[in-house]
C-alpha cells in the first residue's frame, strides 16, 4: 500500500525502479507533514490532538504518526526502562500511556532519543503503539488499522470482459460486467455481482478481516477449496462500489478472463507488517466512545 510496503515504490518488493545512476539503499526512510486533523484515545479520554503531525514511512512498514509533546496530554507518559535500538535512529525509549489507575498501556508509546542528524525532524517527537490504544482518529472519523498511507489510491473501472470461475468441473460465476479494483501495491482484482455468481456453491466461513481501506471482509469456501471468494458486504463509501461484490483467488479456484486463465500475481498476496494489523472484529465494529 502507498509508498512503504507491499509494492509500493519504497518498500522491499517494488514493482517498480528509480532511474538513478548509482543504486538505493536497501532502506529508504520517508518523512512529512500529515496536514490532518489526528486524535489518539485511551480509557475514555483524548489523550493526543494534533494537526502538525510528521508521517514517517519506512521500508516495510505501515507508516507511523509522530505528535509533538506539546499536543500530547501532561502527565499521561511516564517513561519505562525499557530501551531499543532502531535500525536507523540508535536508541528508542518507551513510555508507559496511563490515563487513571484502570487505563495504563504498558509499552504504549516511543521517542527516539539520540537521533543521526538527517533525522532530525523527529527530534522529542512522541508515537503511539496503535494496538495499545483505544483508537486513532481523523477529525471525528476512526482510522482502523494504522495511520492513512495519503499515497494509497484505489480506482475501480466498470469492464465488460468476459470473467468465468470454475471449480472441480462446476461454473461458480459468469459475467461479462465485471468490477477491476486497483489499489496502490496490488496486483488488479476483480469482482463479480452476485447474480452471476452460483450463490448455492458459496459456503460462508467464520473468517473476517478488515482492510483500513475498504472495510470489513468476509470469506467463503467453494466446496473443498477454503477461503476461495470474499466480499466486502458494506464497502466503506469511497469504495461502495463493490459492496456485496464477490472476488475470487485464482490461486485456489479456476478464473479466466476472456478465456486466459488467471494466476496469483506477485502484489496480490497480503503481507503482514507491524503489530497493528491483527486487530479483532469486535474491536473493529465497535462504536466510538467519542
Amino acid at each position: 500500500m502507498g509508498l512503504s510496503w507491499q509494492q509500493g515504490p519504497i518498500s522491499t518488493g517494488a514493482v517498480g525502479r528509480f532511474l538513478v545512476p548509482e543504486p538505493l539503499p536497501k532502506r529508504l526512510l520517508y518523512i512529512e507533514p500529515l496536514r490532518r486533523r489526528m486524535r489518539v484515545r485511551l480509557g475514555g479520554s483524548w489523550i493526543a490532538d494534533s494537526e502538525r503531525c510528521l508521517l514517517l514511512f519506512e521500508t516495510g512498514r505501515y507508516p507511523v504518526a509522530y505528535f509533538s509533546e506539546a499536543d500530547v496530554s501532561p502527565k499521561v507518559l511516564q517513561r519505562t526502562e525499557q530501551v531499543t535500538q532502531h535500525a536507523d535512529f540508535g536508541p528508542t525509549s518507551w513510555y508507559s500511556v496511563q490515563v487513571d489507575e484502570q487505563h495504563i498501556a504498558e509499552r504504549g508509546a516511543w521517542q527516539h532519543t539520540d537521533l543521526p542528524a538527517y533525522a532530525s525532524d523527529l527530534h522529542g517527537l512522541i508515537a503511539f503503539a496503535w494496538r495499545a490504544m483505544d483508537a486513532f482518529y481523523e477529525e471525528d472519523e476512526r482510522i482502523v488499522g494504522h495511520a492513512a498511507d495519503p499515497y494509497h489510491r484505489i480506482d475501480i473501472r466498470q469492464t465488460s470482459r468476459n470473467l468465468v470461475v470454475n471449480h472441480e468441473g462446476r461454473v461458480i460465476a459468469d459475467t461479462k460486467r465485471p468490477l477491476v479494483l486497483y489499489e496502490s501495491g496490488f496486483a488488479p482484482r476483480w469482482y463479480v455481482p452476485r447474480a452471476d455468481v452460483d450463490e448455492p456453491a458459496l459456503t460462508a466461513v467464520k473468517l473476517q478481516t478488515f482492510c483500513p481501506y475498504k472495510g470489513l471482509c468476509s470469506y467463503y469456501s467453494i466446496g473443498g477449496a477454503r477461503q476461495a471468494a470474499w466480499c466486502y458486504p458494506e464497502a466503506y463509501p469511497e469504495v461502495r462500489r463493490i459492496s456485496n461484490f464477490v472476488s475470487f483467488e485464482p490461486d485456489i479456484v479456476t478464473v479466466h478472463l476472456d478465456g486466459k486463465q488467471m494466476h496469483l500475481e506477485p502484489g496480490q498476496s497480503v503481507v503482514p507488517h507491524g503489530p497493528d494489523r491483527n486487530l479483532d472484529v469486535a474491536e473493529i465494529v465497535r462504536e466510538p466512545g467519542a
